[in-house]
């Protein structure tokens, strides 16, 4: 069955934790570090969020050790910005994903010129055969 209020906070902390994380000033975290996604457990103990920097992979683990020392801070701040009776436990996780799409889409951009030559080709040739 669907948990409603959970997904809902979910998506609460992980739009409070995009202006959190901008907000702090430790060298160790990405300007350009990204929430990818925020599992909190049903009863609200533990909250996982994943983080992606556009830097790299590298950038990203560096930037989870500064999360984790500021790990304190961070759920302060959250209880000041969100109504819960229950502020739940931070967990970082670094994630690849922003990495990874950009160098599918870095594939797919290379493969996309070929595709178009390959058609122009096929047409060229189709054409050919209908003239004879």
């Amino acid at each position: 069955m669907p948990n409603h209020r959970i997904d809902r906070i979910n998506g609460d902390i992980q739009r409070e934790m995009s202006d959190i994380i901008r907000e702090l000033k430790d060298p160790r975290i990405s300007t350009l570090l990204s929430v990818v996604r925020v599992e909190v457990t049903r009863d609200l103990s533990y909250a996982t969020i994943r983080v992606s920097a556009m830097e790299g992979f590298e950038k990203t683990k560096e930037s989870v050790v500064g999360l984790k020392s500021a790990a304190g801070y961070i759920r302060h701040e959250l209880g000041t910005r969100l109504r819960l009776r229950q502020i739940p436990e931070l967990r970082f996780i670094a994630d690849d994903s922003i990495a990874y799409s950009a160098e599918i889409s870095e594939m797919l951009g290379k493969l996309l010129p070929k595709e178009e030559q390959s058609e122009e080709t096929a047409e060229e040739q189709d054409g050919d055969g209908e003239e004879e």
